[in-house]
């Protein structure tokens, strides 16, 4: 099974994953996407361009399709990848085909995902992490590209589980989701 966290920066996604470490101790865990393009000397959200964005759905398609344990999670998953590179491509800083292959992989990958959890950033404040942006106007408008998107009627909508609250009740939302779940598949 893969599971996912998706949602604009500083929404409590890698804090969720840090819980989840925890709580699931037998699964298996893929800590960050961005993070590790930047280490390897790209630039990220508003510092990106096509080559930042091409390696992110890069580790996107590598994350959904190379996971050789039971239980997988996702810090991040594809709807990241085509939202960023969207939003990056309005701005002018990526190229429209990247935007097209973004959604292409999002088409494909989208389906490998058993649970998206959407962490809404109500409550949660933008803090600097020294990684990610600040930018109140580049997060607004991440938050409005994910709303657009989930407004459309795609046949995974019903993957998707939004999270908000404190950490407490985000991880219930959380474990309530799988429990149903795993009841469902047996």
């Amino acid at each position: 099974m893969l599971y996912s966290f998706t949602g604009a920066q500083c929404t409590g996604k890698t804090t969720l994953l840090t819980e989840c470490q925890h709580s699931f101790d037998s699964w298996s865990f893929v800590n960050e996407v961005t993070r590790k393009v930047m280490r390897d000397g790209h630039g990220i959200n508003l510092d990106g361009c096509d080559m930042t964005q091409l390696h992110i759905l890069n580790e996107h398609f590598n994350n959904h399709t190379k996971t050789n344990a039971s239980v997988t999670m996702l810090d991040r998953c594809i709807l990241d990848g085509y939202v960023y590179t969207s939003c990056l491509t309005s701005r002018g800083l990526v190229s429209e085909w990247v935007t097209s292959y973004a959604t292409q992989l999002l088409n494909i990958l989208v389906d490998k995902l058993d649970i998206i959890f959407y962490t809404q950033p109500e409550g949660v404040p933008l803090v600097s992490d020294g990684t990610r942006s600040i930018d109140t106007n580049f997060r607004q408008d991440i938050i409005n590209r994910y709303e657009d998107l989930f407004a459309q009627d795609h046949h995974w909508m019903h993957k998707v589980v939004r999270l908000s609250g404190d950490v407490e009740t985000r991880m219930e939302t959380i474990n309530t989701t799988i429990n149903k779940q795993l009841l469902k598949k047996q």
